[in-house]
């Protein structure tokens, strides 16, 4: 069972309005990457508390520099894939309440014998 357009429509929209910006992302990196803001900003908070941890060490700070450059490449990537996950979930929940508003579906070889007379 697929989605008409206007059902699609609608979930373009939620994802558009729901999913992590990508510049507020790049901005939270610039000023505050070394802290890991960006990762908690798109959702990876596990990254983010490590980054976050490592930048209080004073070991863990280069490390942490490194892996904040290293994000200026990734977070194109990260925010690909949340839209593709939020996408999915959308549409698995537009079927499946579209699914219900329906009566399922009936077997055309199926003798319907309730209509007879006894």
């Amino acid at each position: 069972m697929g989605l008409d357009t206007q059902e699609r429509l609608l979930i373009e929209q939620r994802i558009t309005n729901e999913a992590s910006n990508v510049v507020v992302a790049y901005l939270l990196l610039i000023f505050l990457g070394i802290i890991g803001a960006h990762r908690f900003y798109m959702g990876r908070t596990g990254s983010g508390a490590a980054m976050l941890i490592l930048t209080l060490t004073v070991v863990g700070m280069p490390i942490t520099l490194i892996w904040a450059f290293v994000d200026l490449f990734l977070l194109p990537g990260i925010a690909r894939e949340e839209r593709e996950a939020m996408r999915q979930r959308l549409i698995t929940e537009a079927i499946a309440d579209s699914g219900q508003d329906r009566p399922p579906p009936r077997d055309p070889w199926r003798i319907d014998r309730s209509d007879r007379d006894q």
